[in-house]
């Protein structure tokens, strides 16, 4: 694989390939193009990719402030290239090196700025991911728009997407919701950009590296779509925010650079975050996450007897258990959600919120008895097994 960049032919070499067995590449920086390093890597043996690719800018000169002092920006020879079919190409091939080591139900995140977000999203669809969501980072202190000519961009979007359209990727709606004083998490996340001690500088008081992200953006992406112990692939890894975030989550990361003074800047600044207690790790979790429950455990333990009636709410309809599980109703028989959307000319029902039982003169929806035997049963299983 050759990729043209500005002035640079770059030729991708292939590597031995990292056994599934050594677990020795978790919680590692691999120097070199993210191509080639990610061939070291088994396949499908990551749960989670964050992307910060080169943003191509496409730069005209220096950018300076109206005292006429040289402002910061993104000139680096990594992300220049010849045109657009040339990022393009790029673009590809990174994409096609993470979707052969991403999980099936795995995810991605790709940020980047109105110069090549679309270009991204149109590749990552081409090769079969699915999107999600698009989450703008709305910056709550951007650089100006020194030259007075264009808006002040103050915002830079990130794709979120699953590997396919299938794949039973991980969200954590409810600790989102938490994290958000009970709120959902909304699109729109208002952050402000890496300053301050956060920021990296050099021996010279220079920032390490012109685009370092803040950790509070990589804190909400990996705690919506990562658990403990899951892997989190960079695979341009630059100074490691998301690595140090993966540290403090409890997360395995695996990061790939090019430049050594990113890497040994990473290296550092992981190295000095202390790992954090498991038990602090736990988060809030809705009812999609509970164990599954058939009816029918509910009658092995004696929750519900057959020849017992339910009820919708407001006592309308009544249905009769039968011995396997399944509710008769007038002309209708079947599971506790077919004959709940039957006798209400639906195409569906959730059962456990339709059905209701009589306890102490007041009707109560079955799902309580769920949770009753989830109490009961499920933990008991769970300390058994520990």
């Amino acid at each position: 694989m050759s990729v043209q960049r500005k002035g640079v032919p770059f030729v991708a070499p292939r590597l031995p390939e990292a056994s599934n067995a050594n677990q020795e590449w978790l919680d590692t920086i691999f120097k070199g193009d993210c191509v080639a390093a990610l061939e070291r890597l088994p396949r499908q043996s990551v749960d989670l990719v964050f992307a910060d690719p080169p943003y191509n800018l496409q730069l005209g000169g220096d950018l300076h402030r109206p005292d006429q002092s040289r402002g910061d920006a993104c000139d680096d020879h990594w992300d220049q290239f010849e045109s657009f079919e040339a990022y393009d190409a790029f673009t590809r091939a990174w994409l096609m090196a993470v979707r052969r080591v991403l999980k099936p139900d795995g995810g991605i995140w790709v940020i980047g700025s109105y110069h090549n977000i679309f270009r991204v999203g149109a590749i990552l669809q081409d090769l079969g991911f699915w999107i999600l969501n698009d989450v703008v980072w709305l910056k709550s202190n951007p650089m100006p728009n020194f030259r007075g000519k264009r808006l002040t961009n103050a915002h830079e979007t990130m794709i979120w997407a699953s590997k396919s359209k299938d794949s039973k990727y991980t969200f954590n709606y409810e600790a989102l919701k938490t994290f958000n004083d009970d709120l959902q998490m909304r699109s729109d996340w208002h952050l402000p950009i890496c300053t301050g001690s956060e920021r990296l500088k050099d021996d010279d008081g220079q920032k390490v590296h012109p685009t370092q992200k803040p950790e509070s953006l990589l804190y909400r992406v990996l705690l919506a779509s990562t658990n403990p112990g899951d892997v989190v692939l960079d695979p341009f890894f630059g100074t490691g925010t998301t690595g140090a975030v993966a540290k403090k989550l409890g997360r395995h990361f695996v990061g790939v650079e090019r430049e050594q003074s990113y890497i040994d800047a990473a290296r550092q600044r992981i190295d000095e975050i202390d790992t954090v207690d498991p038990e602090a790790l736990g988060v809030s979790r809705g009812k999609r996450a509970a164990p599954r429950v058939p009816f029918g455990s509910l009658i092995d333990a004696g929750l519900v007897s057959p020849g017992d009636r339910l009820t919708c709410s407001k006592g309308r309809h009544e249905a009769k258990v039968r011995a396997d599980g399944s509710l008769v109703c007038g002309e209708h028989s079947g599971s506790i959600h077919k004959v709940g959307a039957a006798v209400q000319g639906l195409e569906a029902c959730n059962g456990w919120t339709y059905w209701h039982v009589e306890s102490s003169g007041k009707r109560q929806p079955i799902d309580t008895l769920r949770a009753e035997f989830r109490a009961v049963h499920m933990s008991s299983s769970s300390r058994s097994a520990a």
